[in-house]
């Protein structure tokens, strides 16, 4: 790729806000109401601070979404199956802003350059059927006259998280999965990921959350709050199969430094103290799973009594920079039967003007 794009830290100033309309009812295994509920409550609250748009698959999908969803809100017809958006859309990338003489941006986020990343999706390994997921952003681009860049290669937005200054999160669990791109080395993985995403150094941590069907996806464990601040998932059980891999990833990150010296600030962020099984198989209850959006930072609740002290921790680390937003705890209780929460079901779309190939 030729043009120097690179994916922006999520508490970038957002044009828009992307997810899906969850409707299956046997997709969701009974808990499709539920799900349902969680949703709306999370993206009628976003839509308080910023455009929300919501894929539907077809014109009934449409009728139902709009009889649970803020008129502020857009619905766009594109099929679909599955709602984990940031796994199969597309990634938002930005050119850098022209600077000044003196080195400053000599222009505003609004007239930033925007394209996009179509990396494969192979629905987490074969687990689930993927053909129509795969297509969304072909379509989605197609409504949006938006430029893709297609590298051909797997990789879903939840399995890695950035700083927006080249340092990129991400699971050895992951992206080295023989199911994802059984054919590349961490090397050639580490050249891509800067190629298309601008990033210069990956850190990374060994494993997620017990029952994470996506094979340890970083937002469910650690992300950026600052480029240089981290909240990482600690577990307190030392009898709890989390316990022991959240610590070695507290330790990890705890040791590192960039390539300039520079050590991050880590965070405790806990572990929701119940454990919840469905079907048989533990639900990856976490809340790192959080979005940040213009203004507030919507954070995934489950009716735990380590709730509050988790939104008391992030509160004060989003309390000491990114503008100062609010964090808002939201019901996901619901959402979490599907394997994720409101980061999962998410995509943000930076401010700025779509790029054409032709300029």
């Amino acid at each position: 790729m030729s043009h120097p794009f690179f994916l922006p830290p999520e508490w970038a100033p957002h044009a828009a806000t992307w997810s899906v309309w969850p409707r299956d009812d046997a997709y969701w295994s009974g808990c499709l109401a539920i799900a349902q509920a969680d949703l709306a409550g999370f993206l009628n609250t976003l839509a308080e601070f910023e455009q929300v748009r919501v894929l539907v698959h077809d014109e009934a999908t449409k009728k139902e979404a709009r009889s649970h969803l803020s008129d502020a809100i857009t619905l766009h017809e594109i099929p679909n199956r599955d709602i984990w958006l940031r796994d199969s859309g597309p990634i938002f990338v930005q050119r850098d802003l022209p600077h000044d003489l003196s080195g400053n941006q000599a222009a505003s986020a609004d007239e930033a350059e925007l394209a996009a990343v179509s990396w494969e999706f192979n629905a987490w390994g074969d687990r689930f059927p993927w053909e129509l997921d795969n297509q969304i952003p072909d379509a989605m681009a197609k409504q949006l006259g938006l430029h893709l860049f297609y590298p051909g290669l797997i990789l879903e937005g939840g399995s890695i998280d950035v700083n927006g200054t080249g340092l990129c999160l991400t699971t050895k669990q992951c992206l080295l999965t023989p199911s994802r791109n059984s054919h590349c080395s961490m090397a050639e993985i580490e050249t891509a990921l800067g190629q298309y995403l601008g990033i210069t150094e990956v850190i990374w941590l060994d494993q997620g959350l017990e029952g994470d069907h996506t094979d340890g996806h970083v937002d469910t464990i650690t992300r950026f709050v600052g480029e240089c601040t981290v909240v990482t998932s600690v577990c307190t059980d030392p009898a709890d199969a989390n316990f022991e891999p959240m610590a070695a990833n507290c330790r990890q990150l705890e040791a590192f430094c960039d390539r300039a010296g520079q050590p991050l600030r880590v965070i405790p962020l806990p572990l929701p103290q119940q454990q919840l099984d469905f079907q048989g198989e533990r639900l990856p209850l976490t809340y790192a799973n959080f979005y940040i959006a213009n203004d507030v930072v919507l954070v995934p609740t489950y009716g735990d009594r380590n709730d509050e002290l988790a939104l008391e921790v992030l509160q004060e680390a989003f309390g000491e920079g990114q503008g100062d937003r609010t964090v808002i705890g939201l019901p996901a209780r619901g959402l979490i039967h599907g394997g994720g929460a409101f980061h999962c079901a998410t995509q943000q779309q930076p401010k700025g003007r779509f790029w054409s190939a032709l300029e």
